[in-house]
């Protein structure tokens, strides 16, 4: 992908990289940020069992127009 690949080049135009990004080098906080949900989520719905969208699910508007996926506001209830 880039000439000297092995020598550190901070100024490196680096747009098309694939550092951390999937196979053996997949994000080093993927693992953490995994393991939080799966904490997280049952205990923010075992506290608020009544949780539920406040809009119907065709109105949330997803982030998959970047790398990263995920929506860009959850209007919520209870």
């Amino acid at each position: 992908m880039f000439a000297d690949p092995d020598r550190i080049d901070c100024a490196r135009d680096a747009t098309d990289h694939l550092t951390f990004g999937d196979g053996i080098h997949q994000c080093l906080g993927q693992t953490l940020a995994r393991n939080e949900l799966q904490i997280a989520y049952p205990a923010l719905l075992g506290r608020l069992p009544g949780l539920r969208l406040a809009v119907p699910l065709e109105e949330i508007r997803f982030m998959d127009d970047m790398q990263i996926y995920g929506v860009h506001n959850l209007p919520v209830a209870w």
